[in-house]
């Protein structure tokens, strides 16, 4: 295409592009930005325009694609990485893997309160404590899965009753 065709092409579609630049956008400035870099790129991709395409329908694909890449390449640049060295955290579990008075104290009185209970809230309880699944419980106490679950749920609201003072 003849590059005064072409302007006058691009003249009849700045307005339209505009406007999709700005929904695109939702700035004036950069939709100002991005349709005079659409049309730099028009003017030099000239060339590779075939006649019988729709000239609208280019220029908005290449507005499209300068704000796709643009959104790609800003969203990279706001990515931070840290490069910050983590020593800090390297002694960290011995600093507080000591027990204090206080946590032994308080296990034992929930262990305390835990063996207080009847025998059909206490072993579910304590094998849910011990890591097991529900159905590997239902099945290692011989009673049904939702039995298991009420009596977990039941033994939890007693131990918070019983040490609903102690903190």
């Amino acid at each position: 295409m003849e590059t005064v065709t072409i302007e006058k092409e691009m003249m009849s579609v700045r307005n339209s592009l505009y406007n999709y630049a700005c929904q695109l956008t939702q700035c004036v400035e950069d939709a100002e930005d991005l349709v005079q870099e659409t049309m730099y790129k028009i003017l030099k991709n000239s060339s590779k325009f075939v006649n019988d395409q729709n000239f609208k329908g280019w220029t908005f694909t290449i507005l499209k694609n300068i704000f796709i890449n643009d959104y790609r390449k800003n969203a990279k640049r706001k990515q931070i990485n840290d490069t910050t060295s983590n020593d800090y955290f390297l002694n960290l579990s011995e600093l507080y893997s000591q027990e204090s008075p206080d946590d032994v104290m308080s296990e034992k009185e929930i262990r305390k309160a835990i063996t207080s209970f009847p025998d059909d809230l206490r072993i579910p309880f304590n094998l849910y404590l011990s890591g097991y699944a529900y159905q590997e419980i239902a099945d290692k106490v011989g009673i049904p899965l939702g039995t298991v679950k009420s009596r977990i749920f039941f033994a939890r609201k007693k131990l918070q009753k019983v040490l609903k003072d102690f903190r």
